[in-house]
């Protein structure tokens, strides 16, 4: 499981963004957004926590490893 921390990520559309970024990078990923705690987990198959973090980033938001 890996986790970050997206304080930027404030709305539904928000976070479509960060999950359809981090799907890109890794297609079977199980992605969960919570946006009461800007929160995002990722149970990762292929990609590693530097990849999704540059996937958040490339969607254009701040991830902080959580």
């Amino acid at each position: 499981m890996i986790a970050f921390q997206v304080s930027d990520m404030t709305c539904a559309r928000c976070a479509g963004a960060v999950t359809k970024a981090l799907k890109a990078v890794d297609r079977t990923a199980v992605v969960r957004v919570d946006l009461a705690t800007l929160t995002v987990e990722i149970e990762a198959s292929s990609a590693t926590a530097r990849q999704l973090s540059d996937a958040i980033k490339r969607a254009g938001y701040a991830p902080v490893a959580a």
